[in-house]
């Protein structure tokens, strides 16, 4: 198994010899599409990146928990944070789900939602921002409200699966 990539590598640098093409010259431009890439979705990355932390630390996520707590008696209060950052940032959400399971354990309710919720949902608005700004879609807020309906879907599945099943 450690033996794959460099397999790999030795079947494309094989492949290249054989048909005669410039392999060190292919990847060069390679890189450098790759670099062209990363420059063009940096900037909304950044953003959605700098939004997510901002949320956090500011408190804004705790008070809008606070305001949903009422309406969600489906999702623990524990897991709310977790629920509301994960579409934003995939990194913000691995902190939150490190605190619970710390918190409260692998093996407790609240623990088991967590790790589901980070198993079933994506990182959408991070997903959305790089896709968008790669593609240069311009009607992209079509995507939107369907790609939050599917992490509510997921959310919520979450919560009640791990409610029903008892381990």
């Amino acid at each position: 198994m450690i033996y794959v990539i460099p397999l790999i590598i030795a079947l494309v640098l094989i492949t290249a010899m054989i048909k005669k093409l410039p392999s060190y010259e292919l990847f060069i431009d390679g890189a450098e599409e790759g670099m062209k890439i990363v420059s063009g979705i940096f900037p909304p990355l950044v953003a959605v990146l700098t939004a997510a932390y901002m949320l956090r630390a500011s408190g804004t996520l705790d008070l809008i928990v606070s305001l949903l707590s009422p309406i969600t008696n489906l999702i623990p209060a524990e897991v709310m944070p977790l629920a509301l950052i994960r579409p934003i940032s995939g990194s913000g959400a691995t902190g939150i789900l490190t605190e619970i399971l710390n918190n409260y354990g692998a093996d407790s309710e609240v623990g088991r939602i967590a790790s589901v919720i980070m198993g079933s949902t994506e990182t959408t608005f991070y997903c959305l921002c790089v896709y968008f700004a790669k593609t240069r879609v311009k009607h992209n807020l079509k995507a939107v409200p369907f790609a939050a309906a599917g992490d509510i879907v997921g959310i919520l599945t979450a919560a009640i699966l791990i409610k029903l099943v008892k381990f």
